[in-house]
């Protein structure tokens, strides 16, 4: 008999395995914890069960101590002070260690991820699905740029979200037509909101200096339409190889030059266009929008139009904060040079970094508006985001013949909706034709 033979196991793990003592060192933490649990699973246990027990509750209580210093410690490590730089980590044979992309922390020192393809990366369903060779379930992980909503179970009724009113406007400089809105997060599938059809508040507001004694004016009527639609999926999916999801840099190149600015670019116009029924609500096709164009004859500059559009939108009582414009029209706008040949719009032709305003109203270019045309409103004031969940990635190598051309498929979605629920607040202007 061997000498291996003659030794006595101490416990036994989980799944049966027996477990040895470690010649010449005490038990680990983990062989004690797996030796106890092996006592406590026995029916035949014939030692003393109260000092089993006490010895649970000491391994238990080391082990938590062992967890509470090993995050202690990843916090003190990752903690930076104001204006130091952040160190470099040093891996155990000397030299330095480069981060690989998307695994560093930000600019503050944190580790949380700053955009939705390093959430991506450093996903644990995304190290799963690479362990697994890339093969079974898909790595999924989903990045809210929305705020947190309500978690709801699927076995109780989801509520609809009914918006509570009228939001104000926010004089934040976008870079996006979506930036334009207020943007809020909808716990359901299904979002209810009141719209304002009361027209100009100079037909309504009867308000009045009224005698002693006298009856007071009664204004009106308020009228509001109750809007019920569904929240919209806008998604798309590109295939990426093996190699490539392999490396950090690739796919989030991928997640971000192509998934994410698609579905940023999609977003743009169906809130400029959507047809409010098998798409998202499109401010342009939403009725009761305001209109401006100058009447027959009238050859305004472009310039002069958007001014005199603004006027309509301060008079309806919604000022405008902002307006869209066909690159095109924005051109036009900006070459604009008076009888001394000086532009009108621009200073200096080489701070093409200035932000692009006129009359004060914030511009934003987009080819989704139609050359000739232009939207001007309180976007704030008169519509908002609502969003369902932020942009979400998924990962799988299940689809068609892309399985055996060792292809994964990368696919990007979001949900979300528009509530235009203050039309007035909006203007769509058609600029006069342009004369030979």
């Amino acid at each position: 008999m061997s000498n291996f033979a003659k030794i006595r196991p101490i416990g036994r793990r989980r799944d049966g395995r027996p477990i040895y003592p470690i010649k010449g060192g005490a038990p680990t933490l983990l062989e004690q914890r797996d030796e106890i649990i092996a006592h406590l699973q026995d029916p035949n246990y014939d030692g003393d069960i109260d000092e089993l027990n006490q010895r649970a509750d000491q391994i238990a209580a080391q082990i938590e101590q062992a967890n509470a210093r090993a995050s202690r410690l990843r916090a003190l490590q990752g903690a930076v002070p104001p204006g130091d730089p952040q160190p470099q980590q040093q891996p155990q044979g000397g030299g330095q260690q480069r981060n690989q992309p998307g695994m560093g922390p930000d600019e503050h020192g944190n580790e949380h991820p700053v955009s939705v393809a390093e959430a991506f990366v450093r996903s644990a369903a995304l190290q799963s699905f690479r362990e697994r060779g890339f093969r079974g379930e898909s790595g999924a992980v989903e990045f809210r740029a929305a705020p947190t909503g309500t978690v709801t179970t699927g076995t109780q009724p989801q509520q609809n979200t009914r918006v509570p009113g009228i939001l104000p406007q926010n004089p934040d400089l976008p870079l996006m037509i979506a930036n334009l809105l207020d943007r809020q997060t909808s716990d359901g599938t299904t979002l209810e909101y009141m719209r304002d059809t009361s027209g100009p508040q100079s037909s309504w507001n009867n308000a009045a200096v009224v005698a002693e004694g006298a009856d007071k004016p009664k204004s009106g009527p308020f009228t509001f339409d109750l809007i019920s639609t569904s929240l919209k999926t806008v998604a798309h999916w590109v295939p990426i190889t093996r190699q490539a999801a392999d490396d950090n840099s690739q796919l989030m190149g991928y997640i971000n030059g192509r998934l994410t600015y698609g579905l940023e670019y999609k977003l743009d116009r169906e809130i400029l266009t959507g047809n409010g029924t098998t798409q998202m609500q499109g401010i342009l096709t939403t009725s009761g929008i305001g209109a401006y164009q100058p009447g027959v004859g009238n050859t305004d500059a472009k310039l002069i139009t958007v001014r005199k559009a603004k006027t309509q939108g301060e008079l309806a009582m919604y000022p405008p904060d902002a307006i869209v414009l066909n690159p095109l029209d924005w051109q036009d706008i900006e070459l604009d040079t008076d009888a001394n040949g000086q532009f009108r719009v621009i200073t200096s032709v080489t701070d093409s970094g200035a932000p692009m305003r006129i009359w004060g109203l914030t511009v934003v270019t987009s080819v989704a508006m139609a050359a000739g045309t232009a939207l001007l409103g309180g976007f704030r004031m008169g519509a908002t985001l609502w969003e369902r969940q932020g942009i979400t990635i998924l990962m799988t190598d299940s689809h068609a013949e892309l399985f055996t051309a060792n292809t994964l498929v990368v696919l990007a979605e979001r949900r979300a909706n528009v509530a235009v629920h203050t039309p007035l607040a909006f203007t769509k202007i058609t600029f006069a034709a342009a004369t030979s």
